[in-house]
Parts: structure tokens; sequence; C-alpha cells
């Protein structure tokens, strides 16, 4: 957890950041403290032109972080299965993100500084969604494929009772003349001696001591029973009525194979969907913390000017708080730095309610 602040220093801006690391880091544990530099020529504009962008840009930092979670979220998913030493690392131009927030540098190339605050804002906002937008885009076509690939997989490899069976019986142990036919049946654990005790009565020409165990899971047994071909649907009704599922068997051994291949197939597909989608992840998350990064000191300027007036005169700081004196931090910035702009009315018991300007801000 990082603190982004103000402090109003009185045309003295270094001697308010000595005092800061004198108060906060050498005399006490309370903070490590890091310069965050604004652009000189960030142009102040009209009163209500400010206070418009305040409203907005409250709006604009909840959506762009949103985003950035987002799609560090969705990349700690991707990498779920994968061991913390072989995980790919996210960077933000060249550096760590707490690296990137810590030297921050307004990026004059992407941002000019001198333009409207609000068109600058305006860009980092279409820049930002066009990455959400790109994300859903992209998650919703992987979890297609990765539900695609879950289907064929239970087909092929899943429970008895839904999986494809026409691989489990060899061909030479099937009965298929002109007036017999071998089915298959799936049936409870539970319910096995149910079965053997009952498949002969279930319809008429049913061959007596014809069924057989051919496969088991955890759940269920796939017998097979050898029956006349035209009491097939009686005996199917018959065994619905008792909880039996029962499935014809066709041997198609082209069919098993093209079913492998395809199954094959998805599973490569999703293997590189998946890839990509992690290195679109890994780049993506730079530019939408960048442009978070960016959005907060836009905001840190608006606010700051809006708290202590013209001409700009404050100390724009990061603060790494000691999670132990976060109340004695407060408390001392508000001692030191408070003065002479409406301190009073500040109780500091709400959230930010503080004599300085302050985000907190989270990286996870």
């Amino acid at each position: 957890m990082y603190w982004l602040v103000s402090l109003p220093h009185g045309g003295r801006v270094e001697h308010a950041w000595s005092r800061l690391q004198e108060a906060t880091t050498y005399t006490n544990d309370y903070s490590a403290n890091f310069k965050f530099t604004l652009p000189e020529s960030f142009r102040v504009g009209t009163l209500d032109s400010l206070l418009a962008l305040s409203d907005d840009l409250a709006k604009v930092n909840a959506a762009v972080e949103g985003t950035v979670n987002k799609v560090r979220r969705q990349l700690v998913e991707l990498q779920s299965g994968v061991a913390p030493e072989d995980r790919a690392d996210v960077w933000v131009e060249g550096q760590t993100p707490e690296g990137y927030l810590q030297r921050f540098a307004w990026n004059e190339a992407k941002y000019p500084s001198r333009r409207p605050l609000k068109e600058i804002v305006a860009s980092i906002m279409e820049t930002v969604q066009k990455l959400d937008d790109d994300l859903k885009v992209k998650v919703t076509e992987f979890s297609q494929l990765r539900s695609t690939l879950q289907a064929a997989a239970r087909k092929q490899q899943g429970s008895l009772a839904v999986r494809d069976l026409s691989g489990l019986v060899p061909p030479g142990q099937l009965v298929d003349t002109e007036n017999l036919t071998t089915l298959l049946v799936v049936v409870p654990k539970s319910a096995r001696a149910d079965w053997l005790g009952q498949y002969e009565q279930l319809s008429e020409f049913v061959v007596p001591r014809s069924s057989e165990a051919v496969a088991e899971d955890q759940d269920y047994v796939v017998f097979t029973v050898v029956l006349f071909k035209r009491v097939v649907d009686n005996f199917k009704t018959s065994a619905r009525a008792k909880g039996f599922q029962v499935k014809e068997m066709k041997t198609d051994p082209e069919g098993q194979r093209s079913s492998d291949a395809e199954l094959e197939r998805v599973r490569a597909d999703a293997d590189a969907r998946r890839a990509a989608l992690e290195q679109w992840c890994i780049t993506s998350y730079g530019e939408a913390f960048s442009s978070w990064i960016h959005v907060c000191a836009v905001r840190l300027f608006v606010e700051s000017i809006l708290r202590y007036g013209l001409p700009p005169q404050f100390l724009s700081a990061l603060m790494r708080p000691n999670p132990k004196n976060i109340a004695r931090l407060r408390k001392l910035l508000a001692q030191q730095f408070g003065h002479g702009v409406g301190s009073e009315h500040f109780s500091g018991e709400g959230d930010d309610m503080f004599p300085y300007v302050s985000f907190t801000l989270n990286i996870e």
C-alpha cells in the first residue's frame, strides 16, 4: 500500500522534503518516501473546469484502477497452474510496478503536459477503455474454447455416465448379427447387484448370462448385454425405468480416431490461446498500470490546486507507510503540514479527510 500525497511548502519545496524525510524516516520509522514529480507545465484552467474535472477524475480513477486489477487477476488465473519460479513477471516500461511507481516520470511524448488536463484524461481513458474492451473479447473467446475442450474431454475421458463408450469394448467381443446386437448399459455402482439380478427380465429375448462388466469408475459400471434387435426399444424403456442408462454400441474405429484427433486439436488450440492471452495480459498490464499512475498524477495536481490555491506551492510525494504506525503517521503529517489550509475543518475520522491531499494506492 502506498499514499500519494501533496503537502504545502510555502515556496520552499526542498525544505519541505527534508522535513518530511526527517520526521517520517530518519527520526521515526513511519514511512519510506519517494519524490513524485509532476510537470510544471500543467495548465490550470478555470476554477469551474477544475471542479468539474475533479468529479470526473474520481470516476476515471476507479475505472482505470479496475481495469488494472482485472488484467492482473486474469494473469494470476492463467498462471495458477505454473510453478512460481516459472511464471512470467509483469513490467511497466522496463521496471517492476513498484519500481515504476517509486521512480515515476511523466510521459511527455505520450501525454504532452501543455494540453488541457481534460484532453489528457480523455486520451488516457480512451487507451484504457480499449484495453478493457479487448480483455472482455479475449477472455470470452478463451472461455468458449476452454468450454469446448472440457466438453470434448468429458466425452472422451470423463465420467462413464457422459463419456463416449465406443472405445471400451474391442470389436471382436461384440455380438452383431442379423438378429442379435450388443448394448452397453451404464449402472450406478450401488445398483450392480440389482442389474445382475434383473437384466434378463427387463424384456423378452435377452440372452441369459450375456452381461459382463467391461469398465468402471468411481461411480458407475458399464455392462454389455446381448439381445434380439427387435426388442431393443422395449429393453431400453424398461432399463430406464430402473435407473439404468442404455447406449447402443457402434463400432467405428475411424470415428474413434477422429474423436481423439479432434480432442488433441482443441487442446492444442486452447493451449495456444491461453499462451497468447497470458502474453497479452503481461503487455497490457504495463500499459494499464502506467495509465493509472498518470491519472493519479493529474488527480493529485487538480486536488492540490483546489485545496491550496494558486500559485502551485506544494510538495508531491509517494509514501509507503509502515503498517504498524499509520495512525501516528497521519497525526504527524497533520501537525507538520496541516497548518494554514483549514486544518480545523478536518477531523481525520472519515475516509481521506485530512488537512492535506492524500490518495491510497493498492497494488495487487
